[in-house]
């Protein structure tokens, strides 16, 4: 009886659970709640969130920014995609202006610079500056139990100047002809300038195994749900093509290239890549620099070149573009709530940059701390409204089973309007992308839903009038 017993209690009891996209399992007793697996159905409707934790709060740790996940889930956030979360090097740490930390003669102003996230010291440890390894296990359960998946910033084109392989193995890194291990340089040899971190040589087998056993450890010891990976496209694809299978094998993940290159996302390698070209593209029309058919070329372009099951991640601010080019005011001004509205209303998935709910109207500082406002303010209203929307209309699906885009001609090269359809569901997205009021004839019939107005709007009788840069979201 007692052998009965002991070995009843050490059985693992699996209990399916449906509830939202998460299984309960028990262990010895113990719950543990886990995150069914990533799928290309959540990917349809998901929204991607990017966690600036330095900056996310005042203390800029993992727990203040763990106890604001239920909030951020209001937001139809579906993954969070946290910025590098390891050691920083102390060796040549960059400090605002771009000059060295460590020749800095102030100590007191030197020792408010942090470096870079993207200057990585040690793979498979925790940068203390956020807390503990505790901490970042409780940020992962706090998002799983709220239906939110978890993927880590992976910097694999180069390290920090104090990681141990410098030492161990300096065959991992790129050499110049005498001999040194150089920072990443251009094709032509002149240095991209960033000096404060170390170019990793993918020539070296043993090294393409070490990187792939340090990202298998955050999947197998800490649960972690997939990898953004940073200048993707600088590493060998023929390295992605042996790595990714492997990580697959160990679960199912959502990978992210922050890279354009189609070959990126062939053959199940990366699921999603950055829309950089559709940013760049609202960026010039919210100046007046482009109009509407610019938008129209980028899209053909992306539709030539991207296969039907690729995922284009659509942004109007990044950790780049707020730092280095300006606040979503500062690049696209009385465009800003249009644009936004269009990265969810486009194929792909929308991106929501830290402080951008809060309506962040400063360039958050890269090198030391500096924290986003807290006030929900009017993007807050807008990015939940949106994001209830993509979550539940499969008119936004855009994932590997996209709804399909349908350019609208509206006779006006200042209005753009695109009808998304899947299944019996459909919505247009009709917006006046200029400065001046636009009129609008008749070009499609219809009674709607105006869903960010929340009003019935009659089409087909009448010309629309838009207000310089006002958008609508229609649905049948």
């Amino acid at each position: 009886m007692k052998k009965l017993t002991l070995l009843l209690a050490t059985l693992l009891i699996i209990v399916a659970c449906k509830k939202e996209n998460k299984t309960e399992v028990v262990v010895q007793n113990k719950v543990l709640n886990t995150i069914a697996p990533v799928s290309k159905e959540i990917m349809e409707s998901a929204v991607i969130y990017e966690a600036n934790i330095r900056q996310y709060s005042k203390k800029g740790d993992f727990k203040s920014f763990t106890k604001d996940i239920p909030e951020i889930k209001k937001l139809g956030v579906k993954i969070i995609w946290l910025m590098p979360i390891f050691p920083i090097s102390e060796t040549k740490r960059k400090a605002t202006g771009g000059e060295f930390a460590s020749l800095i003669e102030d100590k007191t102003t030197r020792e408010k610079m942090l470096g870079s996230y993207y200057a990585v010291s040690d793979f498979t440890k925790i940068n203390p500056e956020f807390g503990t390894i505790d901490d970042f296990r409780d940020l992962v359960k706090t998002a799983h139990d709220n239906g939110i998946y978890v993927i880590l910033d992976w910097v694999p084109n180069h390290t920090g100047w104090d990681h141990t392989w410098l030492k161990t193995n300096p065959e991992f890194y790129t050499k110049n002809a005498k001999g040194e291990i150089t920072d990443p340089l251009n094709e032509d040899g002149i240095p991209v300038g960033w000096a404060d971190v170390a170019d990793l040589n993918y020539d070296n087998k043993d090294l393409r195994n070490q990187m792939v056993k340090d990202m298998s450890y955050w999947i197998e010891k800490e649960d972690v749900d997939g990898f953004r990976c940073d200048v993707a496209g600088s590493v060998p694809t023929d390295f992605w093509q042996e790595a990714i299978p492997q990580l697959r094998e160990k679960k199912d993940l959502f990978m992210l290239a922050e890279a354009w290159e189609p070959e990126l996302l062939k053959n199940n390698l990366f699921d999603m890549a950055y829309g950089w070209d559709r940013h760049h593209v609202m960026n010039h029309i919210s100046k007046g620099e482009k109009r509407v058919m610019e938008w129209d070329e980028t899209f053909k372009i992306d539709n030539g070149r991207y296969e039907s099951d690729d995922i284009i991640m659509n942004f109007v601010t990044n950790h780049d573009e707020n730092s280095w080019n300006g606040t979503v005011k500062e690049r696209m001004g009385d465009a800003a709530e249009a644009m936004t509205a269009l990265i969810y209303a486009a194929p792909g998935m929308p991106l929501i940059y830290s402080g951008q709910e809060y309506d962040l109207a400063h360039r958050l500082l890269f090198f030391e701390k500096d924290e986003i406002p807290h006030a929900k303010g009017n993007m807050w209203a807008v990015l939940e409204k949106l994001g209830k929307l993509k979550n539940t209309n499969i008119a936004l699906h855009g994932g590997k089973n996209a709804a399909s885009y349908s350019r609208l001609d509206t006779k006006n090269e200042n209005v753009l309007a695109f009808e998304r359809s899947k299944k019996n569901s459909s919505l247009i997205y009709v917006a006046n992308f200029s400065n001046e009021e636009e009129i609008v004839l008749p070009f499609f019939n219809g009674t709607f839903l105006d869903y960010m107005a929340n009003t019935k709007i009659e089409t087909g009788k009448e010309s629309m009038i838009l207000k310089p840069w006002e958008y609508k979201i229609l649905i049948k």
